[in-house]
This record gives C-alpha cells, structure tokens and sequence, in this order.
C-alpha cells in the first residue's frame, strides 16, 4: 500500500553546522552555496517539484537570514510555501518535528522531513515520489532514504543501517561496516512520534524504537547522494550537478 506524495514537509535548518567552519561563523549552513544556488533553495525546489505545497522550515542559528531567503523565494513566486519556525534553543532533528507535530504543523497524515543539508540528483523516478510510492502506514512508522556508500559524494563514514529482503532496517553490529548511510529524507507518520518527550533529542531515540518493533523501512536511492558536512564537500557536490546537467562541460572540474 503506497501513500499519495503528502502535502507537508519539515526542513531542518537550525543546526549550527560546526564541521563547516569557517564557512558557518555568519550564516547558516542550508544557507552555503551549492553551483550557485543555497543548499535550502536546492531542497525546497525538489519538495515543489514533488507537488509538496507546505513546508515549515525550522531556524535558530542565522535565523533571520533564513527568513529571508524563504521571503525572497516568495516573493519571486517561487514554491512551495514555507514559513519558518524559529526556535529559541536547539531541540535537534527529534525534538524539533515532535514539537512541529504537536502544534499542527505537520498534520495528521504522512509527512516528509528533511535535513536542510540534504543533496541529491534525481533517479529515473524523483526520490520523493518513490518514498511516497513505497510508504505503507499500515506496517511503518517511517521510511528512510539511504545512499549506497559507494555512490555517495563525502566523507560517509562507516554507515548507518542494514536492510532485510523486506525493507526493513536494523542497526549494525558494533563497528561493523555497513553499505547504506541515512540520505537525510524520510516519510513519516505521526505515530513515530507517540509519546514522544518534550525538549531536544535526536531523530535516532524514535528510529531506535521503531526498529525495535520492525516498523522503521528503507529504500535505496538510485541515483548520486551528497554528503555536506566540510567546506570541500560543496565543491565536489557542485561539481555532480554540473556533471549531471552537461558531462562535457564538467570534464574539467575536480571531484574532491
């Protein structure tokens, strides 16, 4: 059972993003350019293109100049729609949506949530639509994006998850290597949050518990994923979306 594409979506955008620096000591780290364009715009185009019309768009460090790329893109006309939530303290990824959960912005039905560093060109089926075309409420909570390490742009590190011949997710053995890394886009339902604490903790507290009961899902993005977390890493990412647009063009550039 899939879902149709949801309505609504949630950016984060309020980490102060520490492995950038220098490059993060006056904006925010959504707000680094990307061939040209701020990581946030790249994100909230791919939501429009996905048909996704709400988006909430949370902020702490730089929050005023957050705000100020979501009023310029409305103001161009630019969708989706999307309105910032400020927060006065960091509640990370977990803590965040929980509380845009509880205060309607998110709905009750299916959700995307999306890290404001994610990056990644498009397969044969936007990846988006293949998370809502995949999604079944009826046996998960949440549905996870991976990148194959192989195919990732970055420093990825050991990996996050290991996937059964159903999609579903496990933790791997302690120190064990793994293949796929969390590609920062999932579907949810508010059911991942039930009961979930008030305050600040990370996405992976609510991961955990669903995995303990088989309702945490993952699928494999099929195309190229950028992983953003040092300055060089934007210019390696640059460098894919060049390649991508024109092969020819992007010969003479270096992935880094």
């Amino acid at each position: 059972m899939s879902v149709p594409v949801p309505d609504r979506a949630m950016v984060f955008a309020a980490g102060v993003g520490g492995r950038m620096r220098p490059l993060t000591e006056n904006t925010a780290k959504p707000l680094l350019l990307v061939d040209g364009r701020s990581i946030l715009d790249h994100v909230l185009d791919r939501l429009d293109n996905a048909g996704v019309r709400d988006v909430v768009v949370n902020a702490f460090w730089q929050a005023d100049r957050v705000a100020a790329v979501l009023d310029a893109r409305a103001a161009a006309g630019s969708g989706p729609r999307a309105a910032i939530r400020r927060e006065d303290a960091l509640l990370e990824t977990g803590g965040s949506a929980a509380a845009a959960l509880r205060d309607g912005d998110l709905g009750p039905d299916p959700f995307f949530l999306l890290n404001g560093d994610s990056l990644w060109l498009n397969g044969p089926v936007p990846a988006l639509r293949r998370l809502a075309a995949a999604f079944d409420p009826a046996r998960m909570d949440a549905l996870l994006l991976l990148a194959g390490v192989t195919r990732a742009v970055g420093e990825v590190g050991r990996g996050d998850f290991t996937l059964d011949s159903a999609g579903i997710l496990r933790r791997p053995a302690e120190g064990a290597l793994t293949p796929y890394v969390f590609a920062g886009v999932q579907i949810a339902t508010p059911a991942l949050f039930a009961d979930a604490p008030a305050g600040g903790f990370n996405m992976n507290a609510l991961w955990d518990r669903a995995i303990g009961r088989g309702r945490l899902a993952g699928i494999v993005h099929d195309g190229l994923w950028c992983h953003l977390s040092r300055p060089q890493d934007l210019e390696a990412a640059s460098h894919a979306l060049r390649a991508a647009r024109d092969p020819d063009a992007a010969n003479g550039d270096a992935i880094v």
